[in-house]
C-alpha cells in the first residue's frame, strides 16, 4: 500500500511550535514528512484554494507553487483571534470523504469564544465556576459582578491565548484596572469566581486533559509558583505528565463531557480538582510541551489515518506494529 500523503496546514508565525511536534509524528508513522502549507493562504484574503475533486480536495497555493491532492489534512495551531478568517475553508474540510478531524467551525467558534463556551457548559450541566460576562460594562455593573461573585474573581478576554491578558482580582482598584484594560481594546470579558486551586504549599495548580474521540490520551497537572499568575506553560508554570489512569476519574469525565459539550473530537481541556471537579476552559488546539511528542501528537495523526484506514474499507493503513513502540515516560524505546 503507498504511504498517505498528509498535508499539515499551520500558521508559521504562531511561536507554539505544534507544527513541528506533528511534521515528526508524521514522518514517524508514514515514514515521509507532510506537505507544509501556511494557514493564512485559506483565510479570507489569502490567494489558496481548496477544490473539491472526486470527494476529495485538491489544494492549490499559487505563492508556494503548491498542488496537491492529500488523503489527509491536518489543521493546527491557528491563533484564536484568526481562526474565523479560516470558516469558509473549514466547511470544505467537512466533505465527506475529506479526512481531517476537528475542524468544523461552528464547534471552533463555541470553544474559542469562551463566553459561548460558558453558555454551552450551562446548556449541557458542565461543571464550572460561576461566571458573568461583560460588555464594555459601567463601573457599577462590575462592581456588581464582582461583589456577587464573591470579591475573588479572574478576568479574562472571551478570546484570548496563553493566558495573555488574564488578571487575579480581590480588589476594587484591580477590578477598575481591569474595567479600563479592556474597555480600551474594545474587548469584552468574563469575571469567574476562583476555584481556590491552591495547594497547601501556596502553589496555584490545575490540569490540562487531553482528549481525543472520547478517551484522554494524556495529561498534566500546571504547578505555578506565582499564585495571582495563570496556570499556563508560557506564564511559567511547571507541566507534571500524568498517564490516564493516575488522573482522578471525576476530572476524566469532567474533561471527556467539555469536549463533548462543544462538539471537538480533539481537545486539551483545562480543569481543577477543587469544587467537586470544574472545567475553566476547551482548547481546540492545545499546546503541547516536551514529553508529549509521541503521547499526544503521534495519537492525534494516527486518530487521522484509522479515519482515512476506514474511509477506504481498510483494516489499516499502515501496520500497528510497525509503528514506534513508546516506553512509560512517552519517550521513543530502543
Amino acid at each position: 500500500m503507498s504511504r498517505p500523503c498528509i498535508a499539515l496546514i499551520a500558521d508559521p508565525t504562531s511561536t507554539e511550535g505544534c507544527r513541528e511536534y506533528l511534521a515528526e509524528a508524521v514522518e514517524l508513522l508514514t515514514g515521509a514528512p507532510p506537505v507544509r502549507i501556511d494557514a493564512r493562504h485559506f483565510g479570507a484574503r489569502g490567494t489558496g484554494r481548496g477544490v473539491l475533486e472526486g470527494g476529495r480536495l485538491r489544494l492549490h497555493v499559487p505563492q508556494e507553487e503548491t498542488d496537491v491532492l492529500p488523503d489527509v489534512v491536518v489543521l493546527y495551531e491557528i491563533q484564536p483571534h484568526h481562526r474565523h478568517e479560516l470558516a469558509a475553508f473549514q466547511c470544505l474540510l467537512e466533505a465527506p470523504e475529506v479526512v481531517s478531524l476537528g475542524t468544523g467551525p461552528a464547534a471552533w467558534r463555541t470553544a474559542t469564544q469562551k463566553d459561548l463556551t460558558v453558555e454551552r457548559f450551562a446548556r449541557d450541566g458542565v461543571a464550572q465556576m460561576e461566571t458573568v460576562v461583560l460588555s464594555r460594562p459601567e463601573r457599577r455593573e462590575a462592581a456588581a459582578a464582582f461583589d456577587r461573585l464573591g470579591g475573588d474573581v479572574w478576568a479574562r478576554p472571551v478570546v484570548g491565548t496563553g493566558g495573555n491578558d488574564t488578571f487575579h482580582i480581590t480588589t476594587g482598584a484591580q477590578l477598575d484596572d481591569a474595567t479600563h484594560f479592556y474597555a480600551r481594546r474594545g474587548s469584552d470579558w468574563l469575571l469567574s469566581r476562583d476555584a481556590g486551586n491552591v495547594t497547601a504549599d501556596g502553589m496555584r495548580h490545575q490540569f490540562r486533559v487531553f482528549v481525543l474521540d472520547g478517551r484522554v490520551v494524556h495529561a498534566r497537572e500546571h504547578l505555578q509558583p506565582e499564585p495571582d499568575t495563570p496556570c499556563n506553560t508560557c506564564r511559567g508554570a511547571t507541566p507534571v505528565h500524568m498517564t490516564p489512569q493516575e488522573l482522578p476519574p471525576r476530572l476524566a469525565e469532567l474533561a471527556v463531557a467539555a469536549t463533548e459539550s462543544v462538539g471537538l473530537p480533539f481537545a486539551g481541556v483545562d480543569l481543577a480538582v477543587e469544587n467537586g471537579g470544574v472545567v475553566f476552559e476547551v482548547n481546540v488546539q492545545p499546546a503541547f510541551v516536551d514529553g508529549e511528542l509521541q503521547t499526544v501528537a503521534v495519537p492525534y495523526i494516527q486518530a487521522h489515518l484509522d479515519a482515512l484506514a476506514l474511509l477506504r474499507g481498510d483494516r489499516q493503513v499502515l501496520p500497528h506494529q510497525a509503528r514506534p513502540a513508546l516506553d512509560r515516560g512517552g519517550q521513543l524505546s530502543a
